[in-house]
């Protein structure tokens, strides 16, 4: 009897102890999520006060300008898919034949930020280019006539002002290098023409290239942006902006990109002073460094920009920097990519000395070069090898050395030399490939790069270019690229 009570006791205390530390171990992990959620809560537990705080310095912006019509009658219409309707255009055109050009005015619509009591706001390039009127709609619903005051179509932004008779909110420039990637953000904008719309999502990326211009650096968000929110403020929780929406892609389903505003500020500061835009000009072009190209001139990484042709006359061959030179910083600014280069020489000040620090026969050298100022039709350092002079299509190109003939077996050749195509651009997508040869543009027979700019210059932004390429696997090809 005694054995057997001895046992239910032993047996007691070791439920006990192993209760004891069930709870143990429960308090354990209840104390560790709750410290989990703590360090790292998931949500905010909302964006009233950002949107309170921050809405009534967003503004509608209403743009008309006027567009030649087409010539034919019921052209405007829209096809149907589902129907021919090419056998009643044909029967429309015998009976009314060819129409003049009738002009018709178009409107659109976008957003914008106040900057300060002055009634200056921030807005896209593309919501105010090139049209006849620029109205600006506040949150209270009053209605003001916008001036232009200044554009960068490079960078996508434009400075308007409106003269208020009223006090204005204003929203801050915040520094987007702060911005981390997975952090909350919000968007205001108009989108579809709704008025005032608040949506919030997070940083999916930074620096991201998506083949809109030489200075692409965007900001990626899940943040729903959608037509008419161009031109609005990408706020943080703290109502400061670190971004100007600007793009989406329309196969893609939440996916928004933006200008950051560390990016803008010099800008919209140039805009407001004297209404345009000076960029500083190395006069180098170049192209990024490959696992090749690294291995070849005996780097130990990719990092660094490879200067393919130094231009005459210009700061870089002024100073002594020659073509191979593998270009590694400026200022102590390190490159690490194309894009790096072209951002820090494009915000240069003009006529400012900066030493460059370049890679030669294994060996580092330093130069002293004073930055030029760089002009519109001169082919500029880019991500993605982009020159602006076809900017948008992401070609770069380079007149034919005999180390090129040599290279790439083209003895003979006439034309410029494909040097690079970005990613996912138009020139890529129409089938252009490096070492393709640009033979004509519009016809015109292109043997330097001074043939190169006069045959493109006076194109304008939605036009089309014809190139006749030469490339070595599929002989002359005719591709058709809008610019």
């Amino acid at each position: 009897m005694s054995n057997q009570h001895g046992s239910i006791k032993r047996f007691t205390i070791l439920n006990r102890l192993i209760f004891s530390a069930m709870i143990l171990c429960i308090s354990t992990m209840g104390i560790g999520s709750y410290a989990y959620a703590e360090t790292i809560p998931m949500i905010p537990r909302d964006f009233t006060k950002i949107a309170e705080d921050s809405s009534s310095a967003v503004v509608n912006i209403s743009t008309e300008k006027t567009i030649n019509g087409g010539g034919r009658v019921f052209r405007h219409f829209q096809r149907n898919p589902f129907r021919n309707d090419d056998q009643m255009n044909d029967l429309l055109e015998r009976f009314f034949g060819n129409q003049p050009q009738q002009e018709f005015k178009q409107r659109s619509l976008g957003s914008g930020f106040i900057i300060d009591q002055e009634g200056y706001i921030v807005t896209n390039n593309h919501v105010v280019e090139n049209t006849d009127q620029v109205k600006v709609i506040l949150k209270d619903g009053k209605e003001y006539e916008a001036k232009i005051i200044g554009t960068d179509k490079n960078t996508d932004l434009a400075l308007i002002k409106i003269e208020p008779d009223e006090t204005l909110s204003a929203l801050e420039l915040g520094d987007s290098d702060d911005v981390k990637v997975g952090q909350w953000v919000v968007a205001i904008g108009n989108p579809f023409g709704l008025g005032h719309t608040v949506t919030a999502g997070i940083v999916s990326a930074k620096g991201r290239v998506i083949g809109s211009g030489p200075y692409d650096d965007f900001i990626q968000t899940d943040t729903s942006i959608n037509p008419g929110n161009s031109g609005g403020p990408l706020l943080s929780l703290d109502g400061r902006v670190v971004g100007i929406n600007t793009a989406i892609i329309q196969s893609g389903q939440g996916i928004g990109f933006a200008i950051p505003s560390n990016l803008a500020k010099g800008i919209v500061n140039q805009l407001k002073v004297s209404g345009n835009v000076t960029r500083g000009w190395l006069g180098v072009s170049i192209q990024g460094v490959t696992s090749e190209i690294a291995e070849y001139y005996g780097l130990k990484n990719k990092k660094g920009v490879l200067v393919m042709d130094v231009f005459p006359g210009d700061p870089a061959e002024a100073a002594g920097i020659k073509a191979k030179d593998i270009i590694l910083s400026i200022d102590g600014k390190e490159i690490s990519e194309s894009r790096d280069l072209t951002t820090i020489v494009a915000a240069t000040t003009v006529n400012q000395k900066v030493k460059v620090k370049v890679l030669r026969d294994g060996k580092e050298k330093e130069f002293n070069v004073t930055i030029a100022r760089r002009g519109d039709d001169k082919e500029i350092a880019s991500q993605g090898g982009t020159p602006d002079a076809m900017e948008g299509l992401g070609i770069t190109a380079t007149e034919i050395t005999p180390e090129i003939e040599r290279r790439y077996n083209i003895n003979g050749a006439a034309g410029l030399f494909i040097t690079q195509v970005a990613p996912g651009s138009k020139a890529a997508k129409a089938g252009i490939n490096p070492g393709d040869l640009i033979d004509e543009i519009n016809r015109k027979p292109i043997r330097s790069k001074d043939d190169f700019y006069k045959a493109i210059k006076g194109i304008k932004k939605g036009d089309m270019i014809t190139l006749a390429i030469i490339s070595q696997n599929m002989g002359l090809r005719i591709i058709k690229i809008e610019k």
